[in-house]
């Protein structure tokens, strides 16, 4: 960093001391921040080739409305999704509102009455628990007759295949596997974890369904979990693959089978994929999916530097500055409420948009816990842009995520450093 950057960071309140920290740890860097540029550079190309041969073409960045009947785009587009994630077919909407929707409408399309849903890693995201019925709600899978077990990991975040086996029986018909850590301190699982896993589910039971929620995983490895058997993999838009450019939307891929009764579940049944406006988001859904090998990877490294940078000050963060990265999240146990209040406070203070408002713990809709959001994004709730978020509840850990360009999301980073460091949480 040269003298001119130190003075505009000095400009924006982040002090010589924090920059200086931040510089340091960035030293032994540069070797990893090369591996992740390499992986861009790999699913750029699978991106732009998926593309060009599905001839993507001015006619296709236009909309339509009302039923959108014929709409090009949307069934390009969908194509373009299945060739790159290598399915028989996708869906790609602004229908689905956001990953809970399009997780829900992956589990409710493709599980019945009698049917029984298996997690094998454990608890699954928050906002799930009422989709299954964890917590009650009307409408869940639950009340619709669809009972559900899960198998906890062991102790050392591995799966547990012998309670895994002994849990699946004659009412199995879908395994849903988090990729993720959601609010939880775990490991997030590699593609090639996640193949293993696939493949000792079927090979106990034929036949079975495996969903993935892909949410954060998208372009940080050179492989999708629909390449080591998913029949489906489900993600939103305001993520990974909307480049921070899809204003809204969520994809699942997969096999045949599944996505059409997906769109049944989707519009209604008999009507299915043929309808669905488009509306005036092609030309934001085929962008924002050509750039989001590179933003995928801004993210990976300043969720990398975050580790890295917390690490040295003594705090727990998964996974460490060290280990390999499935996901875009960095979560970094603080210890204290007020710590987690002062982090937040630091991205919305490096935040393009509301960087004057302070984030409070607040009930949300879908979470058992009081959360923190910070995000002064540009898409209301677009974490693949700076943000983080907790649940207020020990190890009082706040998940970091995000950054459209890797320089934001170092800013980001040393913004919560800052704010730490005047609330005497930390010292340098």
């Amino acid at each position: 960093m040269n003298g001119k950057s130190f003075e505009m960071y000095a400009q924006l309140g982040i002090s010589r001391k924090v920059t200086a920290l931040g510089e340091e740890v960035l030293k032994d860097l540069k070797e990893r921040f090369c591996e992740i540029d390499e992986t861009a550079e790999y699913n750029q190309a699978k991106v732009l080739l998926a593309m060009q041969k599905n001839r993507v073409d001015a006619a296709c960045l236009t909309g339509t409305t009302g039923y959108g009947h014929d709409d090009r785009g949307r069934d390009t587009l969908e194509q373009v999704y299945a060739d790159v994630f290598h399915t028989e077919a996708a869906l790609v909407r602004p229908a689905l509102t956001c990953g809970t929707h399009a997780l829900a409408t992956a589990l409710s399309a493709n599980l019945l009455p009698g049917d029984e849903l298996l997690s094998p890693v454990g608890k699954p995201y928050d906002t799930l628990e009422e989709v299954i019925g964890i917590r009650e709600s009307p409408c869940s899978l639950k009340e619709l007759g669809v009972s559900y077990r899960q198998v906890d990991l062991k102790a050392d975040g591995a799966f547990d295949y012998e309670g895994i086996k002994n849990a699946i029986n004659d009412k199995t018909k879908l395994v849903t596997i988090q990729r993720s850590k959601g609010y939880q301190m775990r490991p997030t699982f590699s593609v090639a974890q996640i193949g293993e896993l696939i493949a000792f589910v079927k090979s106990v039971k034929p036949g079975l369904n495996v969903m993935v929620d892909n949410c954060y995983g998208e372009f940080t490895e050179e492989t999708e979990p629909s390449d080591v058997g998913a029949d489906m993999t489900v993600g939103s838009l305001i993520k990974n693959p909307g480049g921070g450019l899809a204003p809204i939307g969520g994809y699942i891929a997969g096999t045949k089978k599944c996505i059409d009764r997906c769109h049944y579940r989707l519009t209604a049944p008999g009507v299915g994929q043929d309808v669905g406006a488009s509306m005036d988001v092609n030309r934001s859904l085929y962008q924002g999916f050509f750039l989001s090998p590179t933003v995928a990877a801004s993210a990976l490294k300043g969720a990398i530097f975050a580790a890295n940078l917390y690490e040295r000050l003594g705090f727990f963060c998964v996974p460490n500055g060290r280990e390999p990265r499935h996901d875009i999240i960095q979560s970094i146990a603080l210890g204290s409420k007020e710590a987690m209040e002062a982090f937040c406070a630091g991205i919305q203070a490096a935040a393009p948009v509301d960087s004057y408002v302070t984030p409070v713990p607040c009930p949300i809709p879908g979470y058992g816990d009081e959360v923190i959001m910070a995000a002064g994004a540009f898409i209301q709730g677009s974490s693949i842009e700076l943000s983080a978020d907790g649940p207020i509840r020990p190890p009082y850990a706040v998940y970091f995520q995000g950054g459209l360009t890797w320089q934001h999301a170092k800013l980001g980073i040393l913004f919560s450093l800052q704010k730490l460091y005047e609330k005497g949480l930390i010292t340098l």
